[in-house]
């Protein structure tokens, strides 16, 4: 999940004693909790995004290897936390356990390596490419109080700075280890930007209503410039 603190120091990190808010696992869609939906086997129709009762976990990559092992994207605030709830709900209604988990080679901390339960080659690693994983919302729980958020309630959307002007969408509440920030699709197409997701940098929030409302530099998606000739590498 994510929490919004109350500001941020220089380097974005959170300010002690505000508070804050935070997104739990989860994307695009998900609202108010409704009754669990029950999984099927591998022949049902895909889980939509949009329903309620469901909270994105993670989502499948390319194979890794011959053996059966493949990568993963982890929702969830700790990534390899989402191997502590249970069997999970393929896109296509499938049950998926994992038999193994650790953390992927590189710097982001919430892509893995896993192994799942009846996949042992690369054929059946390489079949659950971009299959999204779910989690029925009441195995989650409630948010703990009004500053909380799952990250299913804020990716999707709409974006709009304090005098009322779309500009973008939330693709992504991501966290790399200095606080919560919130990606930005712009409305005019280009480039995603981050924002920290503060009460400085968003100043109110109505899930209810769709949207997020933001106090953004005036540079938020510009493009990087040059580096300078004198800035180390």
């Amino acid at each position: 999940m994510a929490r919004r603190p109350g500001g941020t120091s220089p380097h974005g990190s959170s300010a002690p004693g505000d508070g804050g808010r935070r997104a739990r696992p989860g994307r695009i869609g998900e609202r108010a909790a409704t009754s669990a939906r029950r999984p099927g086997p591998a022949a049902d129709a895909p889980l939509p995004d949009t329903d309620p009762s469901l909270v994105r976990m993670g989502e499948f990559g390319r194979a890794h290897g011959l053996n059966g092992e493949i990568r993963l994207k982890s929702y969830t605030g700790d990534p390899q936390a989402i191997g502590t709830y249970g069997a999970l709900i393929a896109a296509d209604g499938r049950r998926i356990e994992f038999t193994d988990i650790r953390q992927a080679g590189g710097a982001s901390p919430d892509l893995l390596v896993v192994r799942v339960k009846g996949v042992a080659d690369r054929n059946g690693a390489e079949a659950l490419n971009r299959v999204a994983l779910y989690l029925p919302r009441e195995r989650l729980g409630t948010v703990a109080d009004e500053d909380e958020f799952f990250t299913a309630d804020l990716v999707g959307l709409d974006v709009v700075d304090t005098e009322g002007n779309r500009i973008g969408t939330v693709t992504d509440v991501p966290n790399y280890g200095g606080g919560d920030l919130i990606e930005i699709k712009p409305a005019l197409g280009g480039p995603t930007a981050l924002l920290p997701f503060t009460k400085i940098f968003v100043p109110e929030l109505d899930v209810a209503g769709g949207r997020i409302i933001v106090d953004p530099p005036e540079d938020l998606f510009a493009p990087a410039g040059p580096r300078p000739a004198d800035e180390p590498t």
